[in-house]
């Protein structure tokens, strides 16, 4: 489970973030890539826009719950 103390700086603010347990496997942003993309650093993904309609949401937390380990926090904010 993703930890919010553990997030990654370059994630935008917002509901959705990945955190350092991120390993880099590209899922997420192969399901959502709206949302989320590899970083500059090219170490980890991040989420770079928050969802902005239901389409978006739903890949969302279809990423996160895709994540192989678990990278990918909910604050529900």
């Amino acid at each position: 489970m993703a930890e919010i103390a553990r997030r990654w700086q370059d994630n935008v603010a917002g509901r959705f973030y990945v955190d350092k347990e991120c390993i880099l496997c590209t899922l997420c942003h192969e399901i959502a890539p709206d949302n989320f993309r590899e970083s500059e650093q090219a170490d980890h993904d991040v989420v770079y826009k928050q969802p902005t309609n239901d389409q978006e949401l739903s890949q969302c937390i279809e990423a996160m719950d895709s994540c192989p380990v678990e990278a990918i926090g909910d604050d529900g904010a």
